[in-house]
């Protein structure tokens, strides 16, 4: 494999920290009453919007307000609660090494992306960065992956082999993304996502920690 796909939260970062934050401030600021050991994990991975609707039944308009809110703290304050997951950043080291293709395709949007992957060094990795984009037309997964592809091929100037491309994540959306684009996927088990989850989607591999990925990519 030369084109080596990865999505950020609970893949790269552990940053739950900072989106459970952000939720609360949302929900806290939209009046929606919630306890303090009320479960917010199922917030990271999925878009925000959807996730609003899902689980608090919110209608469009409210759920575009969430997401404004969701942004008010997260730009000043939960981008940077978040840490790297150990031994991340020499599994993107030994990658690069190899002379293979680093990308970044994630469901947060790429502002926000860029940022992170510059305060942990890591932007230094990655050929292209892609991510969802503001206005809402690039939000699932299966589509930012497709930009990442698209991306790739214009950056390579060539057709792009699929079966060179695999997507390494660790909830069902990124397995069942790249399955829409017909490459292969890892689902890790450090992150958000469970093996229950990756298996029912059927991951074509499963790791439990970050240096497991460079045996699959022999």
């Amino acid at each position: 494999m030369n084109n080596i796909l990865f999505d950020l939260d609970g893949t790269i970062t552990d940053s739950g920290e900072g989106i459970i934050n952000s939720t609360r401030y949302a929900l806290n600021e939209l009046g929606v009453d919630i306890s303090e050991g009320e479960n917010l994990q199922k917030f990271i991975g999925p878009p925000l919007k959807d996730s609003f609707k899902k689980f608090y039944h919110f209608d469009e308009k409210k759920a575009k307000e969430g997401l404004i809110k969701f942004r008010e703290y997260f730009e000043k304050y939960g981008m940077f609660e978040n840490n790297l997951y150990y031994g991340i950043e020499e599994v993107l080291k030994k990658i690069k090494e190899e002379g293979k293709n680093i990308i970044l395709a994630t469901s947060k949007p790429e502002v926000y992306a860029r940022k992170i992957l510059k305060h942990f060094k890591l932007d230094r990795y990655f050929d292209i960065i892609a991510g969802s984009d503001f206005e809402e037309t690039r939000v699932k997964k299966e589509d930012v992956i497709k930009y990442a592809l698209n991306e790739l091929q214009e950056i390579v100037n060539e057709s792009i082999d699929l079966k060179d491309c695999i997507m390494i994540g660790d909830r069902e959306y990124d397995i069942i993304g790249a399955k829409k684009n017909g490459i292969k996927c890892i689902g890790v088990l450090y992150g958000y996502g469970n093996i229950a989850e990756l298996t029912k989607v059927n991951a074509d591999f499963l790791v439990k920690k970050p240096e497991d990925i460079l045996e699959i990519l022999k």
